[in-house]
């Protein structure tokens, strides 16, 4: 892995770009977000089952006349397409509805089906050998997971034959993860930060606001450039094209250790109340 380059490089040496373009909430009708998120330069596209627009992007990505191998593109299977045979359905399925006939990187959305399920374990492992399978088989060029602490990672680790070379995790400024972003980096697992803008909660924050005008950016642009000086990926979403551009212009400044370090110790804001391994919280309970 490598930072803050335009490039980060996975475990297995596959190169990816730098900053990705999330999907989540754009739905099969929004395809001209997603052109126009490819006419503003993005070639990294986060999707998954459970967004219903994997049939929109590959729309997207036919009509822009570009070869299949300028873009880089992500999938997750979804809770209910765990295990062996399911998981090998679920990745035919969203190739079919991509229109390709390989992934970039392919994930297991959550570690947990329910939070009923006790063998969750053993679960996981039966889907990551679904997905062993298909690397081997070279139908997806790098295998990861999602929103998986080291509590799920450990016992993954201890059986698999290929490691997970990436994690997509919740990550921006007021809640930066990091004991499992940690664990990730010292086992060589590339972070992606779905929300690195903590989905807009932390417009008007005083630090991100102090530092954007500091260095003539934007508060987006303080939060990506944080996640990338600290070795992550993010994953931005925006409908506006001026923003979108803005988005990947991350390269022309960089913040200091004092900003850094600043960033890294603000109380916790933005949270998206998910976690794996508790039932959802209203806002207004978190303390």
């Amino acid at each position: 892995m490598c930072s803050p380059a335009k490039q980060f490089v996975l475990s297995n040496g596959v190169s990816i770009p730098a900053v990705g373009f999330g999907t989540y909430k754009a739905t099969e009708r929004d395809s001209a977000v997603l052109s126009a998120a490819i006419a503003q330069g993005y070639r990294h596209f986060d999707t998954a089952s459970f967004y219903g627009n994997e049939a929109a992007l590959g729309r997207a990505v036919a009509e822009s006349g570009l070869p299949r191998d300028d873009f880089f593109l992500t999938s997750k299977l979804w809770k209910t397409e765990m295990g062996c045979d399911a998981a090998l359905r679920a990745f035919d399925a969203t190739l079919d509805r991509l229109g390709t006939d390989y992934l970039d990187l392919y994930l297991i959305h959550w570690p947990r089906p329910d939070l009923e399920l006790e063998d969750w374990a053993a679960l996981d492992l039966e889907t990551w050998r679904a997905l062993e399978a298909l690397y081997q088989s070279g139908r997806v060029r790098a295998i990861g997971v999602s929103n998986f602490l080291p509590r799920h990672l450990e016992p993954l680790l201890a059986s698999a034959s290929v490691a997970p070379m990436v994690d997509q995790l919740e990550f921006h400024p007021g809640y930066i993860q990091e004991e499992a972003v940690a664990f990730c980096q010292a086992h060589g697992i590339l972070v992606e930060a779905w929300s690195p803008l903590g989905r807009n909660r932390l417009a008007g924050h005083p630090l991100l606001s102090r530092l954007a005008e500091a260095h003539c950016v934007s508060p987006a642009q303080i939060c990506l450039r944080f996640a990338l000086q600290q070795g992550v990926l993010p994953l931005p979403k925006s409908s506006s094209p001026e923003r979108m551009a803005e988005n990947l212009d991350l390269f022309s400044f960089s913040l200091t250790e004092d900003e850094m370090a600043a960033l890294r110790a603000m109380p916790q804001a933005g949270w998206s109340e998910e976690h794996p391994d508790r039932p959802r919280v209203r806002a207004q309970e978190v303390t």
